[in-house]
């Protein structure tokens, strides 16, 4: 079978391998015939070294749709989307110390077979393609956990969400719109902020323009803010938020915030929440939004297995908007 495999050795650190085609341990392991899977940032970090406990050798890939050929009768010949949790634990609000990600340091989803135990399995929203579908899972439980878990987001409020252009951020305005929220972006791509109002967000803020945080004070102030970035904006956040509001932030892409307004963020009683994945629970909540909703992932682009490179390179590109998808179809 074909797989994208990391490996520190590697000229480009992934390449188009072939393995052996992976067999059922127990009896509720299955075997899903991939036809489409999806890059997230955590992959392309992986292939920078930037990614904790990087093992040479394992494929790539969080995000996986497909069809089961292998395991329990019940799910043979279903088609399937992966979630790509290992090990949460029994805690919902937060994940165990053993906690994983499929595709590092497991196998994951970047290739023509993956083994996963069954219960890792639901089934494909009906009314998508699969292509739509691999966009999913790990983008998709990371925003709806912001959004509703962290965010507490509900009709009428006022939202904020930063940076969009990613997957997360895609999932997340699609997610408060349909919750009837009224949705703003961030982004430094005018055309990304058209494409987000067209796609439902009220207005964007341009933030590479010294006033941006002032258009948006206009507002009026928001009652959640979800953020990946961090950094120096944080404190523009903090003048935005209203009294008792959520910041929500899933990552920190610009490292830690300079000289942080600690005056402003406790006499505003705001929160500061940090948020990561997601629960099984949430999983299928998740999915189950999607459907209820109709909501249809933003994809950027799909690639073939073979043009595997061009993919990670349009997935740095500053310019990509949504899911970067590989089918291996």
């Amino acid at each position: 079978m074909n797989s994208l495999v990391y490996d520190s050795s590697y000229p480009n650190k992934v390449e188009l391998v072939e393995l052996r085609k992976p067999r059922p341990q127990n009896s509720s392991d299955c075997i899903v015939r991939i036809t489409h899977a999806a890059l997230n940032r955590r992959d392309q970090w992986i292939r920078e070294g930037l990614y904790p406990g990087i093992v040479n050798g394992v494929v790539l890939g969080s995000d996986g749709c497909g069809s089961v050929v292998e395991g329990p009768d019940v799910w043979v010949g279903r088609t399937v989307l992966i979630n790509p949790n290992i090990g949460w634990g029994e805690n919902p609000a937060t994940q165990s110390s053993t906690y994983q990600i499929l595709g590092m340091p497991q196998n994951g989803t970047l290739s023509d077979f993956v083994r996963v135990p069954s219960d890792r399995l639901i089934e494909k929203p009906s009314f998508l393609e699969n292509e739509y579908a691999a966009a999913i899972p790990l983008a998709g439980l990371t925003a709806f956990r912001a959004c509703f878990t962290k965010a507490a987001i509900t009709s009428a409020q006022k939202v904020l969400i930063t940076g969009i252009g990613g997957g997360v951020s895609q999932f997340a305005l699609q997610f408060a719109a349909a919750a009837g929220a009224q949705v703003f972006v961030t982004s430094s791509s005018d055309d990304k902020i058209e494409k987000s109002v067209s796609a439902g967000a009220q207005n964007g803020f341009n933030y590479s323009e010294v006033n941006w945080s002032k258009q948006a004070a206009e507002i009026g102030g928001f009652d959640a803010i979800i953020d990946s970035a961090g950094g120096a904006s944080v404190n523009d956040y903090l003048k935005l938020i209203k009294p008792g509001g959520r910041m929500v932030f899933y990552g920190s892409t610009t490292g830690t915030v300079p000289g942080m307004n600690m005056t402003r963020l406790f006499w505003s009683q705001a929160q500061l929440i940090g948020s990561t994945m997601g629960n099984d629970q949430e999983f299928k909540n998740m999915v189950s939004y999607i459907e209820e909703n109709a909501i249809i992932p933003v994809i950027d682009h799909v690639y073939k297995k073979e043009d595997f490179l061009e993919a990670f390179n349009r997935f740095k590109s500053p310019e990509h908007l949504g899911k970067i998808v590989i089918t291996f179809q």
